[in-house]
């Protein structure tokens, strides 16, 4: 068999993605694939036709053909199940047969085309294996990585070891009366003495202080996160097996990339007293029913950027009927905050803190009562032959709430290809990559509460699970509002604004 090209071409015969394996021209094949509808009998079906010079063996795909473009004497049998693997391809990557969906994606079908054929004879290689090869997992990627999050740690020990000495440093020379040393060239002054030497090492630390990473917002399958530390052992532990292999470790550092958190943006009118009431759920539901475990929590965040409405008190509304624990923080009155539902300092004369994030009370709700959770998901697959028929649905339970940007991701066997949707309310994303099929409601309501979806695909019911969740939503399930706010001294009312996230820190169905 000798393959020269593979294209898709419409039935026109223009080409869209062609990929040739001997050196050809590009006036060549289009003439080629321009010739190609014009020797086709209507009248007869056939999957192969031919010319003097070349044979064209093809299969449409509705409105497209795909095309393989072989020598005479190439054996028709084998280029006919290289066609197949060819055509299945085409929907692991493309959502629909169309050309601009072809052409969106051509890279990654000429990368897949080339793992199929190699200098115009086909490799022995199935579907699970081209997506296996295109992934492109790069063992020298992993050593970079090892190496540069190693020598970060590094680099953050020695800094950290650095400022420790330096903070030393000058508490011996205040214990001996003297001036702390200078640092560079700034000479060794008062100034660039002991006030210096106090900035440079509180601003090291203050840069060292650990960050707390956003969670996953819809992680996939098992993970081993609560094993503390094991991530920077098992990178250590690479590292030093690839130097005792005598591999070459380069000593650049570069910068660790991370993925930007998605935070609902802020209100346009900010007010010199502003809240922020935020809420995360983290949820498990089981397939068949029942309410695994919810855990809610909740906290109203303070900040005020004028010092002269420091000192004031926030007026709560609590008409949550579920139970819900609340903590205000030490530093408040908490016997006024029982008898008023007011939220002060214990001595009034203080000031809350300016320009920053000031936690003034918390709250935690944790059930297993199946009428709490605010969004149900009903995932039904049922096997059909050879392929499994999947009906989900989701109903607010809760109708106060509306949920933007609803996200629910179900996963997908590999190797299957795309699935074929049949009823949806809203729209999907099918990721091949990943497996995995999203789908995407922009809200969700006491006008939409409810609404499913069907769709088809090789496979086993186990196959389509955990379902996993995501919303964003600007009111809170648990109903705390803060309703005023006034002054200690004379009870005057204060102008605020609010801003309320109630967002998803775990949610899925196993």
């Amino acid at each position: 068999q000798v393959l020269l090209a593979a294209a898709v071409c419409t039935k026109a015969g223009k080409a869209i993605v062609s990929r040739q394996f001997v050196e050809m021209t590009r006036t060549r094949i289009e003439g080629l694939l321009a010739a190609f509808p014009k020797l086709m009998n209507t009248g007869k079906q056939h999957t192969f036709v031919e010319t003097e010079s070349v044979r064209y063996v093809y299969q449409p795909m509705e409105k497209l053909y795909m095309v393989l473009i072989t020598t005479k004497n190439s054996n028709i049998l084998e280029d006919l199940e290289t066609l197949r693997l060819f055509s299945r391809v085409i929907p692991e990557y493309c959502r629909a047969l169309e050309e601009n969906e072809i052409s969106e994606h051509c890279f990654d079908l000429i990368f897949a085309f080339d793992e199929i054929v190699a200098l115009g004879y086909r490799e022995n290689v199935n579907l699970a294996q081209i997506r296996t090869f295109t992934e492109m997992d790069s063992h020298e990627e992993k050593v970079f990585r090892a190496v540069r999050e190693t020598q970060e740690r590094e680099a953050k020990a020695e800094m950290r070891r650095k400022a420790k000495e330096l903070q030393q440093a000058r508490r011996d020379a205040e214990r001996q009366g003297k001036k702390a040393p200078g640092f560079g060239g700034f000479g060794s002054s008062a100034v660039s003495g002991g006030t210096t030497a106090a900035m440079i090492t509180e601003t090291i630390i203050e840069t060292e202080k650990p960050k707390v990473a956003p969670a996953p917002a819809r992680p996939s399958g098992p993970s081993k996160a609560l094993k503390l530390g094991a991530k920077g052992k098992e990178v250590d532990n690479f590292v030093d097996k690839l130097k005792s292999e005598g591999e070459n470790i380069m000593t650049s550092v570069g910068k660790r990339s991370t993925e930007a958190a998605k935070v609902l943006a802020p209100p346009v009118n900010m007010e010199s007293v502003h809240m922020k009431i935020e809420e995360k759920i983290s949820l498990t539901c089981g397939r068949d029913g029942g309410l695994q475990n919810m855990e809610l929590h909740g906290m109203i965040m303070l900040h005020i950027s004028d010092e002269k409405f420091a000192r004031i008190r926030l007026h709560i509304e609590n008409e949550d009927k579920r139970g819900v624990q609340l903590q205000t923080h030490p530093n408040v009155d908490k016997k006024l905050f029982t008898a008023e539902s007011q939220i002060g300092l214990k001595n009034p004369e203080k000031s809350f803190p300016v320009n920053s994030d000031v936690g003034v009370l918390k709250w935690r709700l944790q059930t297993t009562e199946e009428s709490f959770i605010p969004l149900t998901i009903n995932c039904w697959p049922s096997e059909s032959g050879n392929s499994c028929d999947v009906n989900i649905e989701y109903e607010l339970q809760e109708e106060s709430l509306e949920l933007n940007d609803v996200v629910i991701t179900i996963p997908l066997p590999s190797g299957v290809g795309a699935p074929v949707i049949g009823e949806i309310d809203g729209e999907y994303r099918h990721d091949s990559r990943r497996n995995l099929l999203e789908w995407c409601l922009p809200v969700i309501d006491a006008k939409n509460k409810s609404g499913s979806l069907e769709f088809s695909i090789a496979g086993q019911p186990n196959d389509f699970f955990p379902v996993q969740v995501s919303f964003l939503s600007k009111k809170n399930y648990c109903n705390i509002q803060v309703t005023k706010v006034t002054q200690v001294d004379g009870n005057s009312p204060v102008r605020f604004s609010t801003e309320t996230t109630f967002l998803v820190d775990k949610y899925e169905i196993l």
